[in-house]
């Protein structure tokens, strides 16, 4: 953000089973051996929800304004992290996804200056923890089965804003948060590269 000025931070996050602990991944593992066995899933016992063959837009205890106390943290934990002012808008959803291991995020964000996709990817390539994973031509993007046990954080998909053109980039991201930490380091990762520049 130090180079082209960060404004707007949009960003939803897809969380595996994993990042419930233990008991998630052993109710995703049930649900899904109770459906080859008998042909429906187990009830859920410790989501809201069933997970299998299923998403839910819900991680952590709901807050006042609508949003989970996950998509707040994520909020401002960002903020902390670089400083930024109440000026700079960060909005996260916070999804379970039926997988077991590594988080993934899509990644929209607004800059103040132009940000061209190429110099981003650049950036990206050089950054330490990141492998840019972005022909979607041959089908190469970020994807948590690859990500699985991967230290480094997989980037991908990175083009220029439908939203906010020349001075917004878009990008995919996953991550093995159970070896790089939260997915969130994802995030700072693409950012910290970003700055650099």
């Amino acid at each position: 953000h130090q180079k082209y000025g960060l404004k707007k931070v949009l960003m939803s996050t897809y969380q595996a089973a994993s990042g419930a602990g233990a008991e998630g991944m052993a109710e995703l593992e049930n649900g899904l051996k109770a459906y080859v066995r008998d042909g429906k899933v187990s009830p859920p016992e410790f989501f809201a929800h069933q997970l299998p063959f299923n998403v839910i837009p819900h991680i952590d205890a709901f807050q006042e304004n609508g949003y989970t106390k996950e998509e707040m943290k994520v909020t401002w934990e960002l903020k902390k992290i670089f400083g930024l002012s109440d000026d700079v808008v960060i909005s996260c959803t916070a999804v379970r996804v039926p997988t077991l291991r590594a988080h993934s995020e899509s990644i929209v964000i607004e800059t103040v200056k132009p940000c061209p996709p190429d110099e981003a990817r650049e950036l990206l390539r050089s950054a330490p923890g990141v492998k840019v994973v972005d022909d979607p031509a041959k089908k190469l993007y970020p994807l948590p089965l690859n990500a699985t046990g991967q230290a480094d954080v997989e980037v991908g998909r990175i083009r220029r804003s439908l939203v906010f053109g020349d001075n917004g980039l878009e990008f995919f991201v996953a991550g093995d948060q159970l070896l790089r930490g939260a997915a969130l380091n994802a995030v700072i990762i693409a950012e910290q590269a970003v700055a650099r520049r």
